[in-house]
């Protein structure tokens, strides 16, 4: 007798349904997951507003303040990036005392 409790793992959609049912169900849910992280807004380092778009890989620009930088190729603060960046902030303050 089959239960109905069967719960489907379900179909990813959004950007990477184009590629159907080809290449399997984790390598479309990342594709998924990059572009949409790479496709939205995120916080300028500069203005502090919510308006950073990617122009290319690793190329990310305000549109508010024109502020252009390098990134990450999909987000603009890669974890590592924000590791390096807590030490460099860190290292006047160990230098003065």
């Amino acid at each position: 007798m089959a239960s109905s409790t069967h719960k489907a793992k379900g179909k990813v959609t959004g950007s990477s349904g184009r590629f159907g049912c080809r290449y399997g169900r984790f390598v479309r849910k990342r594709v998924a997951d990059i572009e949409a992280i790479s496709g939205a807004l995120h916080r300028c380092p500069k203005c502090d507003m919510q308006s950073v778009q990617r122009k290319g890989t690793g190329i990310w620009e305000c549109r508010k303040c024109g502020y252009k930088f390098a990134g990450g190729a999909y987000q603009p603060q890669t974890p590592a990036m924000k590791i390096a960046q807590r030490a460099i902030d860190r290292t006047p303050e160990q230098i003065k005392g």
